[in-house]
């Protein structure tokens, strides 16, 4: 996958900041004794090199993990190590951040064939056929 300098947006160092938490989960007493788990904070509102568009994708792609203020917020606890924590929390970053630049194709609207317009009215039309002749036969005195 291209990095996000690859597109010619370096992110900013001094809009991240790295936070050592404690880690849920397994671990055994080491786990209340050390913290490995990562929250990593990117102020994404104040990273104004970012394009608006990409800047409303970013949003929508951060989710709930964009607070008020404009800060994305990444817990990173896969990992029993501090620095392979703090990369996992940077390439998901890096990937939010690669994927807003990322423009989605605009749909076009396409019209159906005059083909495939026939088969399906003569489906309707097969499908009624075959309604009727289950009905009950209307007799005549």
């Amino acid at each position: 996958m291209p990095s996000v300098r690859d597109a010619g947006f370096a992110i900013p160092e001094e809009l991240i900041e790295f936070r050592q938490v404690r880690a849920s989960g397994p671990g055994g007493q080491n786990v209340n004794k050390v913290s490995n788990a990562v929250e990593l904070r990117f102020d994404a509102a104040r990273w104004m090199e970012l394009p608006a568009a990409a800047s409303a994708r970013l949003a929508r792609i951060a989710g709930r993990r964009l607070n008020d203020a404009g800060v994305i917020v990444i817990d990173a606890q896969r990992f029993r190590s501090l620095d392979q924590n703090k990369a996992d929390a940077r390439a998901r970053l890096e990937a939010m951040i690669h994927a807003a630049l990322v423009e989605a194709k605009r749909r076009r609207k396409t019209r159906p064939t005059r083909a495939s317009i026939e088969r399906r009215l003569a489906s309707k039309a097969r499908d009624a056929k075959v309604k009727r002749m289950r009905q009950r036969a209307i007799r005549d005195d």
